[in-house]
Order: structure tokens, then C-alpha cells, then sequence
């Protein structure tokens, strides 16, 4: 893999893995299989012994094996629905819905049993669907511009990163998720990697317009490689660095900015300071915008997330403990406190120590911290802890997500004000240059 592209990647999305069954239908014409095959309508796909087993909705049995590539004959026309698919796996918003894609579909047997399900595509294909999918393409256009950019940019550096190892955590404790992850394929479909959910129903030419319009286009940095670009739904104030999420080295054109213009100072510092901070409501772009503006940016499944910029849990003593002990493997014994140990300059905390009657214990990365004091996931690790009682916690957060790179409502609402997709890029991604590099 060079460093910079030259030519248009092809994709392998995974969109279901150890599946034991899945409903798909084959549109548009005849799936061809490179066999002689021609195969279209409802298919039901089956794990069947360390293999699978197509059938027709009926039941009798219509292909069966370890591997199967269907290709759409008319690949303008072909499209194939894969049922229930999931959503927002771990979220809060997860859901099951149908979806729709366009390209290959690859049908294999999972290295852990069940079946691997694998979108074969070209990359500004498949960008247009993640526009559509992680924001709403009625958002501004110079908005899904700048998030054309931005996504085309991401794929491509982890794309570039294959292959190299990923750096263990620097201590005990900590832990993150990140490409290595996806070793079957190049991207996952949901949000750990960029969502890709199909091709939309609705705002489809906005978002193909935008793709067509930035074909190629990428985020390099003064250094020449691309840029790995990240983005988050909501930084809070501040977008963050890349070592509080991942890794401890830092990437290039991913410092930490503010989300509003105008009179301010430096990021917060120190706890006092962060406090502050997050119990306060400072302006930024992505500081809850009208909501003729959030029912224009957010998909449908995201508009009843209503206090992403500031927000507040309550966790009983034990609730915490419960979690702790499911969800990290860490048993305090009575939970006593809960400690930042370091944060980054959104007020994001990337270690944190766990107190208890039993000793204390580090958690960490961003992530980490989200997944393992929530059901779900908090809605990120910008907290601080009040204490109304001895077995009572409240956090009171800031932000939506790991808040790295672009802020895309903070993004959103500066193209609502009228900003150039040009100027939200250098905005969000200082010292990057935009470069067509096909």
C-alpha cells in the first residue's frame, strides 16, 4: 500500500459476522456467482456445518459451501436487502432494521463459527451511503462536503495502516479499540468504524452530489501521508486529541480545537477548572442548535438523543459496582470513588481510577470508560462526579463520542451560519491541505 492513493480503492465492508441466519433478497436483475449461476429474490442463508446452506424462503436447499460471491449483473440496476440488520451495536440507539446496498455481496463461513456477510465496493460508492447514514443529507451541502472529505480521508489511512502492528496499552488497565479489530475485512458497517447504512431512502442525490463533487479529494498532512481524519457527533466545546481515544502517539492534523470563534482562552486544566467547564454552558457551535437546524442534520434514530452537549446520569452505589464487576472485570469491593487520573483538553478523562474497600483499579481508554460505567455507553468520558450521599453518583458530562477531529454538529451548524466546507475543514483539521489525488 503506498501512501498516498492513486486510484480508487475497492471496499470489503462487513456488515454481519457469526450470523447463524440471515434474510437477503437479490434486486435490480440476476446475481451472477463466476459459475454459471444466476441467482435473484429472497434468499435465507444458514450456518450449516462449519459452512452454509442457502435456501429459498420455502426451505428447500439452493446452494451450500464455505464461500459464495454474488455480483449484480447490471451493477447501475443490482441492489441486495439484508434483513434486521443490526444498528448502533452496544449504543444506546441499537436497533434492528433493513437495508439495502449496492455492489458485491460475499457470503463465507466465520474463523469463530456462523457466517461472515462482506459488501464488496468501490470506495465513492460506499460514500455515499455513510453520508446519508451518519448524518441526515438534508444537513447544509457544504456540510456533506466537508464530511465527504473527511470519510474519504479516514478509510483511506486505515486502509494505509494494514498491516502494521498495532502499539500495546503503555499500563496495565487500559485497553482501546481501533483497525485492528477488523482483521476479515477493511471497515465494519456500524458506528466503531464510520456507519454505512445501505442506499438512502430519502437525500440520496444531495449525498451522491457531494461525493461526486469531492471525488478523490483527501486531507493530507505537511508530512504528505493522509490524514487519519476522525470525527465525532458532538466534541462538547473541544475536540480532542488522538491519544485520549487510541494510541499514545499522537496523529498528524488532529490537535485540539475549539468549536466556536470569537473571545476565549486555552482548553480547561485542572479539575477545578474542568468542572467548571462541564456545569457550565460555555457557546460552541455544537451547544444545542435550534431545532429547525437538529431535525436538518440528525438522522431519525438520533433526534431523541436531546442533551448530547451537556448531560447528567444517576448510578446507585451498587448499580456502579454491578457494572464495574459485569462489564470490566473489576470487583472494588464497596465502591468508594471514582478519579480522573489524566484528561485531555475537551475535559475527556483517559485514565481513571476505580476505589474501592478492595484497592484501586486504572480503567481506560476513552472508550473503555463509557462501556463500563453504562449499559450501554455513557455518551462520552467528559465528566465530573458529584457525590449528593454516600451511595449515590451523578456524572455531569460534556460531548457525543470521543470528540477526535471533526465535530460533525459543530460542522453542521457552521454550514447552516454559511462556512465554506473549505474553512470547516482547516478549522477542524489545522495544517492539513486539501489535495485531489485521483
Amino acid at each position: 500500500m503506498t501512501d498516498l492513493p492513486r486510484k480508487e480503492p475497492l471496499l470489503r465492508v462487513g456488515l454481519r459476522e457469526k450470523a447463524a441466519r440471515v434474510e437477503v433478497e437479490l434486486r435490480g436483475g440476476p446475481f451472477l456467482d463466476g459459475r454459471g449461476g444466476k441467482w435473484e429474490g429472497k434468499l435465507v442463508l444458514l450456518a450449516h456445518q462449519g459452512g452454509f446452506r442457502a435456501e429459498d424462503p420455502g426451505g428447500g436447499e439452493l446452494r451450500r459451501g464455505k464461500e459464495w460471491i454474488l455480483s449484480p449483473s447490471d451493477p447501475d440496476r443490482g441492489s441486495f436487502l439484508v434483513a434486521d440488520l443490526p444498528i448502533g451495536i452496544g449504543f444506546h440507539w441499537e436497533q434492528g432494521r433493513d437495508q439495502v446496498f449496492r455492489g458485491e455481496l460475499e457470503v463465507r463461513t466465520h474463523p469463530e463459527g456462523g457466517l461472515l456477510l462482506v459488501n464488496r465496493i468501490p470506495l465513492e460508492d460506499y460514500l455515499e451511503s455513510v453520508l446519508s447514514s451518519e448524518m441526515n443529507p438534508a444537513s447544509p451541502f457544504e456540510f456533506l462536503l466537508a464530511h465527504a472529505v473527511t470519510s474519504r480521508s479516514w478509510i483511506w489511512a486505515q486502509l494505509e495502516k494494514r498491516g502494521r502492528p498495532q502499539p500495546p496499552p503503555s499500563r496495565p488497565g487500559l485497553t482501546w479499540r481501533d483497525r485492528s479489530d477488523h482483521e476479515l475485512f477493511d471497515v465494519c458497517a456500524d458506528d466503531h468504524c464510520q456507519r454505512y447504512q445501505g442506499i438512502p431512502s430519502e437525500g440520496r442525490e444531495a449525498a451522491a452530489r457531494a461525493v461526486r463533487l469531492t471525488r478523490g479529494l483527501f486531507l493530507v498532512s505537511p508530512w504528505g501521508r493522509v490524514c487519519d481524519a476522525r470525527f465525532s457527533k458532538a466534541c462538547g466545546g473541544w475536540t480532542e486529541l488522538f491519544s485520549t481515544a487510541w494510541g499514545d502517539d499522537e496523529e498528524p492534523c488532529l490537535e485540539s480545537v475549539r468549536c466556536w470563534t470569537g473571545p476565549g482562552g486555552p482548553p480547561p486544566a485542572g479539575e477545578e477548572e474542568v468542572r467548571a467547564w462541564i456545569l457550565g454552558n460555555p457557546p460552541a457551535f455544537c451547544a444545542d442548535p435550534p431545532e429547525e437546524v437538529r431535525r436538518a442534520i440528525l438522522p431519525d434514530f438520533d433526534l431523541s438523543t436531546r442533551d448530547f452537549y451537556r448531560w447528567r446520569v444517576e448510578y446507585s452505589r451498587k448499580e456502579l459496582e454491578a457494572l464495574l464487576e459485569e462489564k470490566g472485570g473489576i470487583r472494588p469491593g464497596r465502591l468508594l470513588d471514582l478519579l480522573p487520573l489524566e484528561r485531555g483538553p475537551s475535559g475527556r478523562i483517559s485514565v481513571l481510577k476505580v476505589v474501592g474497600s478492595e484497592g484501586s483499579f486504572p480503567l481506560g481508554k476513552e472508550l473503555e470508560i463509557r462501556r463500563v460505567l453504562s449499559p450501554t455507553h455513557l455518551y462520552s468520558s467528559a465528566f465530573v462526579v458529584e457525590r449528593p450521599g454516600p451511595d449515590r453518583f451523578v456524572l455531569h458530562g460534556a460531548g457525543w463520542g470521543h470528540g477526535v477531529g471533526l465535530c460533525q454538529v459543530g460542522a453542521a451548524v457552521m454550514a447552516w451560519k454559511g462556512w465554506s466546507h473549505e474553512k470547516i475543514l482547516s478549522h477542524y483539521f489545522p495544517g492539513a491541505r486539501l489535495e485531489r489525488l485521483y
